[in-house]
């Protein structure tokens, strides 16, 4: 519990008590350097093979038991990269909303009844379409090999999930919206606002969960698509993906850690705001537990092993450090299973769990 703090954790000393950090954590078999930020929330072993089949992200797994509760099941945000953490149940990415300003929308503004008759309609012919396409693959699996029918399945199984969320959509959009006294961010359309992006994508994610809009949120911060980043103080530097391979090169390492304490800055900014919400059985960062991490332990050498991993909020007993194996690490999914029994889930397993 008296660990020392580091630098970038001295960022969020304020929340201390309200986070846990984790050492010694992977998931086994992840490998492929970059390729493996499709498998953080998934653990699917070998991302970097040609044969690699992602599977469900635990961020799905939740929003598959609660996410009929909500407007949205989920919400798969990102900045500067169209890639998602968000997976089905089949693997399939689920595509990211890359705007503040078109999630404040999406969440936020309610269109008037012709636009509402409108959607109802495009929804409709959507689940007709989808009936054709399910009865079409029925009649091909009784023609095709065994490994071809498994494959007919698991699309048959995405079919599902896309009709179930077509149903939900249909029943959620005669009822309002909730209203904000927020005004719709103007979100920055040069890539080097990272720090603005985060800190919009932060507030839109609170706004969210403070109006119940939804219960799960990712957020893929595209560092390998950011060409620079600007600081506050007008200079500019980058690109971040090329500072982040520094080879130990000094000047390399003093503006990755200016960019990593900057997020570090704006995760304690999240917790901050989260805390400050009060519902009736504490604060809203009491009540919603915030995963904050990367895919690789060490970016300059692509190393898939010790990845940084810290977990904020959420009723746990925090605090703490908690020190694994670096040389054996255990499975990430280890934590991911904390994460959905807390939810209320009764899963005692996750992809590479062991406890």
């Amino acid at each position: 519990r008296n660990y020392a703090l580091s630098p970038y954790l001295e960022k969020i000393a304020a929340h201390r008590e309200q986070f846990t950090v984790f050492s010694g954590l992977s998931p086994p078999g992840v490998d492929g350097g970059h390729r493996a930020d499709k498998t953080f929330l998934t653990a699917a072993p070998h991302p970097g093979r040609a044969s690699f089949r992602n599977s469900i992200s635990l961020d799905q797994v939740m929003a598959n038991e609660l996410g009929h509760e909500t407007r949205f099941r989920s919400l798969s945000l990102g900045i500067n990269d169209s890639r998602s953490l968000s997976y089905t149940q089949a693997g399939v990415e689920i595509p990211t909303i890359q705007s503040a300003a078109e999630l404040y929308k999406k969440i936020f503004l309610q269109g008037d009844r012709k636009a509402m008759e409108a959607q109802l309609v495009r929804l409709r012919k959507k689940r007709s379409i989808l009936d054709v396409v399910m009865g079409q693959s029925s009649d091909l699996s009784k023609r095709v090999s065994a490994s071809d029918r498994e494959r007919i399945d698991q699309f048959q199984t995405a079919v599902r999930s896309l009709e179930q969320r077509l149903t939900e959509a249909e029943a959620w959009e005669t009822r309002p919206k909730p209203k904000v006294d927020e005004a719709m961010p103007e979100y920055p359309t040069d890539k080097k606002e990272f720090f603005e992006m985060v800190r919009m994508m932060n507030d839109m994610s609170r706004l969210a969960l403070q109006t119940d809009s939804t219960r799960v949120i990712t957020l893929f911060l595209g560092g390998q698509r950011t060409p620079g980043v600007k600081f506050e103080d007008g200079r500019s530097i980058g690109g971040y993906h090329n500072i982040s391979h520094h080879g130990k090169d000094e000047q390399k390492l003093k503006q990755l850690a200016e960019i990593e304490v900057g997020q570090m800055e704006l995760f304690g900014d999240l917790l901050r705001d989260l805390e400050e919400v009060e519902e009736t059985n504490g604060s809203l960062l009491d009540n919603t537990m915030v995963l904050y991490g990367c895919h690789m332990g060490d970016a300059n050498i692509h190393n898939n092993h010790n990845l940084p991993v810290i977990l904020a909020g959420g009723g746990f007993d925090h605090g703490q450090h908690l020190a694994f194996n670096p040389h054996n690490n255990t499975p990430l999914c280890n934590v991911f299973v904390s994460m959905l029994q807390k939810m209320g889930l009764e899963n005692h397993k996750f992809a590479s769990s062991t406890g």
